[in-house]
Order: C-alpha cells, then sequence, then structure tokens
C-alpha cells in the first residue's frame, strides 16, 4: 500500500504520528499546499524514529483535481487520504479516481441549503457529490470509503455493530458527542480555542441540521424512498442533557447537520437517525453572533482593496487546533445512542462510545485529543484494506464493512493493535 495523504494539518500530523508505528503500508507521501508543514510532520515522524524512511514530504493544490491526479499518479498511491477541510472533497476525490487509486475521507462534499424552505426540506445534501459517481467508482473497480474519521466513522461503525450485534429492531441511532475540554493561557486562565477546524465548526452547526425518519420515507404502498426520509431543522434545535461517560458527565447537545444521518440509513435499519453535538452556551452564543454580522460568510467581500471571505478572517485570527494540545485538558467523547429492541426480545438502550483523555494524546502522539481520535480511525481503516479483511468498490461508508474486526483492532493492546479501547453502556 502507498498512501498520499493530503493535508498536514492537525489530524493530518496526528495520522502520520499513528501511521508509523505500524507495518501495512511501503510509502506514506505527506502532502500539502504549504510544503513546510508536510515537511514538519515528515520530521515529527522521523525523529520519533531513527529507521523511519517511509514518509515523503510534497506540495500539492487540492483545489485542483488535476494536480492530485498528477502527483498521485508520480508517487504511485495506492490509495489518496484526504485529511483537509470539506471544501477540497470533490478535487480530492475526483482526482484519486481519474489516478485510478482507492479514496478515503473524514468529511463529505458540502451541502447546500433548500433556496425556499431551509429549515424544513433538505436540498443537496452531505455527500450527494460523491455519491452521484457511485457508477464510475464501480466500473473502475476503485473504493472511495467516505467519511472514516471519528464522527463520521467511529460512530457510524457502532451503527453496524449494533444493529449486528446487539439489537433486532433498532428505533434511533444518535450519534451523541460531548467533551469536558478546557483551554487555558500562559497565566492559567480559561480560554476560547476550538479543538478542531473553526471554518468547519461554522459550516457545520449553522446550516440546517438534517434528520432521517423512516415514517417519512415511507411510500404509500410500503416502500422506502431513501431521500423522502430526510428533513431539516432550525439550528440548535430540540437541547437535550446527556449524561457522558468517564467523568465528563451532563452536556447539553443540539442537533447539528452531520454526515452520519446522511450514511446510516443506506446501510443501517432504523427508524430514525440523528447527530446532536456538545457544543456549549459559549460556543452558541458565539456562532449565532458570527451569524448576525455575516461572518460566517465564505463569499469574499473587499476590505481596503483586498478580497476575503469574513469565515476565512474568523478561522484564520483563532489558534491553529493543532499547537492547542500543550493547553487543554479533558476528555472528549464520541459515541452512539442506540434504542430500540435487544437480540432477545427486550428494550434496550445502549451508548457505544470512545473517550480520549488529552493528556494520554499528549504524552504518547504530541497530539491533542481531538484531531488523534479523529486521526486514528483512517488508519484503522486502511490497515484493514490493506489486509483485505476490508474489501469494496463504489462509493461506500463505514456502514457496509463488517465492525468487529475494526472495533478489535482499534481496542488490541499494542504492537498487536492500536490501544485505544471503546465501551459501551446499558441505560
Amino acid at each position: 500500500m502507498r498512501v498520499l495523504m493530503i493535508g498536514a494539518g492537525g489530524v493530518g500530523d496526528a495520522a502520520a504520528r499513528i501511521a508509523a508505528e505500524r507495518d501495512f503500508f511501503e510509502a506514506w507521501f505527506v502532502a500539502d499546499y504549504d510544503l513546510t508543514r508536510a515537511e514538519r510532520t515528515v520530521a515529527a515522524v522521523q525523529s520519533r524514529s531513527a529507521k523511519e524512511s517511509r514518509f515523503t514530504a510534497l506540495q500539492v493544490d487540492a483545489s485542483s483535481a488535476t494536480a492530485v491526479s498528477e502527483l498521485a499518479t508520480e508517487v504511485g498511491a495506492t490509495h489518496v487520504f484526504n485529511a483537509v477541510d470539506p471544501r477540497f472533497v470533490m478535487p480530492i476525490f475526483e482526482g484519486a479516481l481519474a489516478a485510478g487509486a482507492d479514496y478515503l475521507d473524514m468529511a463529505m462534499s458540502l451541502s447546500e441549503r433548500h433556496p425556499e424552505e431551509p429549515y424544513a426540506r433538505a436540498h443537496v445534501k452531505l455527500g450527494d457529490r460523491q455519491f452521484a459517481q457511485q457508477e464510475s467508482w464501480e466500473q473502475s473497480g476503485r473504493l472511495a470509503l467516505l467519511g472514516i474519521g471519528v464522527e463520521p466513522g467511529l460512530s457510524d461503525v457502532f451503527a453496524r455493530y449494533a444493529a449486528d450485534h446487539l439489537f433486532s429492531h433498532i428505533d434511533e441511532l444518535g450519534t451523541r458527542d460531548g467533551a469536558n475540554l478546557v483551554i487555558r493561557d500562559d497565566a492559567g486562565n480559561e480560554i476560547f480555542a476550538p479543538g478542531f477546524s473553526m471554518w468547519t465548526i461554522i459550516e457545520e452547526c449553522l446550516n440546517p441540521p438534517v434528520v432521517w425518519e423512516r415514517a417519512r420515507a415511507t411510500r404509500p404502498d410500503g416502500t422506502v424512498d431513501l431521500d423522502r426520509g430526510f428533513f431539516t431543522l432550525p439550528a440548535f434545535s430540540d437541547p437535550e442533557m446527556f449524561d457522558f461517560p468517564e467523568g465528563i458527565g451532563p452536556v447539553e447537545c443540539v442537533h447539528v447537520e452531520h454526515e452520519e444521518v446522511l450514511l446510516m440509513p443506506r446501510w443501517v435499519d432504523a427508524e430514525k437517525v440523528t447527530f446532536k453535538y456538545g457544543l456549549g452556551a459559549e460556543m452558541i452564543a458565539m456562532l449565532k453572533t458570527l451569524q448576525t454580522l455575516g461572518l460566517d460568510s465564505t463569499t469574499p467581500i473587499e476590505v481596503k482593496g483586498v478580497m476575503v471571505a469574513p469565515r476565512d478572517v474568523v478561522a484564520a485570527a483563532l489558534p491553529d487546533p493543532g499547537t492547542i494540545g500543550p493547553r487543554m485538558e479533558g476528555n472528549t467523547c464520541a459515541g452512539l445512542w442506540v434504542t430500540g429492541t435487544g437480540k432477545d426480545g427486550r428494550p434496550r438502550r445502549t451508548y457505544l462510545y470512545h473517550v480520549v483523555d488529552n493528556a494520554d494524546s499528549m504524552r504518547d502522539y504530541d497530539a491533542q485529543c481531538v484531531v488523534w481520535q479523529t486521526a486514528i480511525n483512517p488508519v484503522v481503516a486502511l490497515e484493514l484494506l490493506a489486509s483485505g479483511v476490508w474489501t469494496g468498490t463504489g462509493v461506500l461508508g463505514p456502514e457496509a464493512f463488517d465492525a468487529a474486526p475494526f472495533l478489535d483492532l482499534l481496542a488490541a493492546p499494542r504492537p498487536q493493535g492500536y490501544g485505544s479501547p471503546w465501551g459501551m453502556e446499558d441505560r
């Protein structure tokens, strides 16, 4: 396996550090628009092992499918791993296909609001542009594995596991994400600094969140039309207190647009699919203010003779998420709340989850916990693909694969596995 990873930000950097401990690949190319960032990641990997020679730093323009294709062809990439923000999904996705390589990402192509009823009807949904190319990927014999980060990603693996091993009927697949993370300045005062890309936070949190319901998807004749089941709500809808494990405790969660809702109904039978995120009152207030001021816009405006998108300014003004690890403390939790009927025929309510302590990820990988938790899952998936445990062609989500090998490899102690256990609570 020869991996071309595009993006050397926090997640890409963490993924390279994790991958360096594994032997399933022959070469790992780290490509970024900023060559110095790619070189920094490669240097960090090599500093952890003097014998490490599989990593190479390269430059690429991720906005150009042609540039991606040419680079993938030049290095003989078997897999293109997209580790940049979702603005660049389509050129990387199309560039990988043109190069005859398989593809993985952690976020899907962007949505567009319904022009007349944005808070009621779905329009162009997350991933629609990628699923529209299903036939091309199948005919080429190539695999595009979408949404294989943590959320989406591990949460989707949990959905497959719950359906196969825990439930005979699922009422709701509800992704629930929360944390008790705190970031401090040099004086020890708590400050605001997002754990991942602020550009992406604005995109997914201010867009109308999507929900899927089987009742809406079912036609009068009883057949199910997947697209009929999707509908939207106002941002931050339906707040609920959810109790997260391992010392995090209750966190208020609200509906947020996210890929799980667009992926899970395609492969897992459920009556309803939702995603709620523990944003916190401060973040919600800040996002509402940005929207009110128009600072969430991606449309460039002229500022003293320079054209600039307001959202890009907001993102640039905040610390790089990959650099805040030493100032961060606490745990982050990604998980799936599943309700329905268990295999024994009795009602069941189960939370499957994965918790990462920032102190652990910083100690072992010098990576803050939010980016590390995202980065580990595509590396696990690549190893399963390299070994042939996971196989497939076309445009697929994590739910299309057997979940047990993934969860076993994730949790198994190092060096056999990745030493990152997951948990399950019946409530």
